[in-house]
């Protein structure tokens, strides 16, 4: 029988699929995750509780490489917060904190991949675990969907900037 899902569990998951449907309404209306938009602001507290609860879950009952992901997601977003002050970065401020952004919302996926394949669907995951041929080519696939759509983004920024009135 697979592992079965606790009330902290059910909370955690609920909690980082809200984060994860915020960050994609996000990029869908502004094409970033604008800090000061109200969604954005859901997805920061999403992605703070998401990391926090996890700290309370563990198939290996202790610290793992999901912690430690959700750990570097939290310094990401720190950092995507910082940038935009950070004026000796120059004009590649704009592109750094989105990179930042996108980077903290590849991160919230891929424990999340790992462990829907290996718990889903009940009774008879898709995989058996991280090393599973199907997690890592969903990995690899999402790896390549996070350099694709930061590519896209950083052009769309370069254009938007482009756009705008010189002050």
């Amino acid at each position: 029988m697979p592992h079965p899902v606790s009330t902290l569990g059910a909370i955690h998951t609920a909690v980082s699929v809200a984060t994860f449907v915020a960050g994609l309404y996000s990029y869908a209306r502004h094409h970033q995750i604008e800090p000061r938009a109200p969604v954005a602001r859901g997805y920061l507290l999403g992605m703070l509780v998401s990391v926090l609860t996890a700290f309370g879950l563990s198939s290996t009952g202790g610290f793992n490489v999901g912690h430690a992901l959700g750990i570097l997601a939290l310094l990401v977003v720190g950092a995507a917060l910082v940038i935009p002050r950070l004026s000796l970065l120059g004009r590649a401020r704009p592109y750094l904190a989105q990179l930042a952004f996108a980077f903290s919302f590849f991160l919230l996926l891929v424990p999340g991949i790992n462990e829907t394949l290996t718990r889903l669907p009940s009774g008879q995951p898709l995989a058996d675990g991280p090393e599973s041929p199907l997690v890592r080519a969903a990995l690899a696939g999402w790896l390549g969907i996070f350099v694709v759509g930061a590519a896209v983004q950083a052009c769309w920024i370069r254009l938007q900037r482009r756009r705008a009135p010189a002050l």
